[in-house]
């Protein structure tokens, strides 16, 4: 404990030396000016943001949200707890590096997770310090651009929610918007131009070594069975500055979409307008899939994207009723993912107890809960409830083994003798068994409850 301490009061004395983050007197290795000393700015530009990004007050912030992220190391095998002591050792140099405008991150990690509805999403994981400095960059640029984006876009934003951008779909379709156009955008963010990315950035930012900075990490490359390719197009995803910088490039969609009066909804890349016919939907369709292909340089995935009803597309795992006064439910996808997961976690087989089995169920419904309880369908939820506990009764019957046990624990939760002998007898699988009335009477609702188990029902949503 001492030595993390330590570790600790090190970083404060390297973050203590900046002795007031002054720009640098000179260039050093062909560097530009610092923006401090720029003769003209555009509006949003701000004076000397590599000073900002390297205050000790943000830099601590990126370091805590760093670590509460944790994450798995990059190409250099450095963990999140090793971060603390580089920076205690290297920091002086780094900032250097950083206010002189030659910083070179290092490749991130190729690392491919399976999607939901099939195949892999490739991300891209840069090394622990190049994700805080990436973290640091982040936080000073959102404080300046995040007012400037649309009200319609929820994603990757400070006090925005999927919750959030769901209710005002559902608002847009109550309304009378009942047509949606669901545009998918092909693999976003592998094809963002790279050029065409700066420039934008260009026109909000005018430090030149910040500039630098982030066609350096846009350009670091990806390392792949143990070689570096380049990129020379998309923001991988893994690392902070990604969310943002896809937001600034669909910015552009954004203000496109409000200029020509459509209701729309954007989280990420996912965009969804709402209008009132089918006609008018595949205008728009065709209209906005021209616009992204010529001006943003990217490609509508035409297999995902379709214009249809609101009830018959799914928008961040939920979709709606049909009703004049639709509500909101979980998508038939998301509940069969929810399903086969619980099902994983339930397996008769997995050769672990009963109220372990609870512990790690609990853990996962929680999470679930606490994000798709936005839904407005609570029978839903009430029926998943009682599917849960029939699993658990079936790997508690299936953990009983022989009917002697069985009959033993059966009087012991308070069954009758003709009941518990007549079930512990039975020739019906688990399955049968786990609505049977001395199951029922055994374990009820009650029972799960008091060994932790988290209830769906209870998280649910009218709102």
């Amino acid at each position: 404990m001492s030595g993390k301490r330590q570790k600790t009061q090190q970083f404060q004395l390297a973050f203590m030396s900046d002795s007031g983050s002054e720009a640098p007197t000179a260039d050093v290795q062909g560097s530009e000016p610092s923006a401090a000393k720029r003769s003209t700015q555009s509006p949003a530009d701000t004076e000397q943001l590599m000073e900002m990004i390297c205050n000790r007050e943000n830099l601590w912030k990126a370091l805590k949200q760093v670590q509460a992220n944790k994450g798995s190391p990059g190409i250099d095998g450095m963990t999140v707890g090793n971060l603390s002591g580089h920076l205690a050792r290297h920091w002086p140099a780094i900032r250097e590096q950083l206010l002189h405008g030659i910083y070179k991150p290092q490749a991130v990690k190729r690392v491919e997770i399976p999607k939901p509805d099939g195949g892999v999403r490739k991300l891209g994981i840069p090394t622990v310090l190049d994700r805080f400095i990436q973290q640091a960059v982040m936080q000073v640029l959102q404080g300046q651009w995040d007012r400037t984006f649309s009200r319609h876009s929820y994603g990757f934003r400070p006090g925005r929610s999927g919750h959030q951008a769901v209710a005002a779909a559902q608002k847009h379709v109550t309304d009378g918007y009942r047509w949606v156009v669901d545009i998918d955008l092909e693999k976003f963010f592998d094809r963002v131009n790279h050029d065409r990315l700066m420039a934008t950035i260009a026109k909000r930012v005018g430090d030149k070594r910040l500039l630098r900075l982030i066609r350096a990490f846009l350009n670091a490359g990806v390392m792949e069975n143990g070689l570096v390719s380049p990129t020379d197009e998309g923001t991988p995803q893994g690392g902070p500055l990604s969310p943002l910088l896809s937001n600034l490039v669909l910015d552009e969609l954004d203000r496109e979409l409000q200029k020509r009066g459509h209701r729309f909804v954007r989280y990420a890349d996912d965009c969804n307008i709402y209008v009132q016919s089918e006609r008018a939907g595949q205008r728009v369709m065709t209209n906005i899939e021209r616009f992204i292909a010529k001006r943003l340089k990217l490609k509508v995935n035409a297999a995902k994207s379709a214009v249809a009803r609101p009830w018959e597309r799914k928008f961040l795992g939920f979709t709606f009723t049909s009703n004049r006064q639709p509500k909101r439910r979980i998508a038939p996808k998301a509940l069969a993912r929810f399903a086969q997961k619980v099902r994983e976690l339930t397996r008769r087989t997995r050769g672990i107890s009963v109220e372990t089995m609870v512990k790690q169920l609990t853990t996962y419904l929680r999470g679930w809960g606490s994000y798709f309880g936005f839904c407005q369908t609570s029978s839903v939820l009430r029926d998943l409830n009682s599917w849960i506990h029939r699993r658990l009764r079936c790997a508690q019957w299936k953990q009983w083994k022989r009917g002697k046990r069985r009959f033993a624990e059966l009087r012991r939760l308070g069954v009758s003798k003709d009941l518990a002998a007549k079930t512990a007898g039975s020739c019906h699988g688990p399955w049968r068994i786990s609505r049977s009335p001395a199951l029922s009477y055994a374990l009820p609702d009650a029972f799960w409850e008091r060994l932790g188990l988290y209830r769906l029902a209870a998280r649910c949503s009218t709102t």
